[in-house]
């Protein structure tokens, strides 16, 4: 048994392989971990069947063809995953692929979507290098009242 390309930590034929064999994905996760294993053992049949029926006019086989057999894939890291689980109908997940072509590190960041179909997960689309929302805090004044609902002044209640 050889580890899973995924990083998973699990045997390949536990993990994505059943999976890139035709196995429905149990997560939105699980998806995205196979396809990459998929990338990365050049078997770009799962690739393809994978993605949403009506966006796979837009899969470039060739171009995919060529980058899963130019590049030597270093690694793949979850960030974060939102719904996409067995009782969810959509998904996202954010991942950091990294490979090199020749002596070039690439790193591939995206924001993956995506969906149930026939109850199966499918890759919809993705937003390379997503960027994370802007978090805006108002400030409190030392004499304002504290935001904790104290009733006391900030300064004397959670800034002490």
């Amino acid at each position: 048994m050889t580890d899973c390309p995924c990083g998973s930590g699990g045997a390949h034929d536990e993990c994505c392989g059943p999976i890139i064999a035709g196995a429905p994905a149990p997560t939105a996760e699980a998806l995205m971990r196979s396809r990459y294993s998929a990338f990365v053992t050049g078997e770009l049949d799962h690739v393809e069947h994978t993605h949403a029926s009506y966006m796979r006019d837009d899969y470039n086989r060739s171009q995919a063809q060529s980058v899963a057999a130019e590049a030597k894939w270093m690694g793949l890291e979850i960030r974060q995953t939102t719904g996409g689980g067995p009782d969810d109908e959509t998904g996202t997940v954010e991942f950091v692929a990294r490979f090199k072509r020749g002596q070039e590190l690439t790193v591939h960041h995206e924001l993956s979507n995506f969906c149930r179909e026939d109850g199966n997960w499918m890759y919809v689309d993705g937003e390379m290098s997503p960027r994370p929302a802007t978090v805006h805090v108002d400030k409190v004044g030392r004499n304002e009242p504290c935001p904790c609902g104290s009733g006391k002044k900030y300064k004397k209640c959670c800034a002490a």
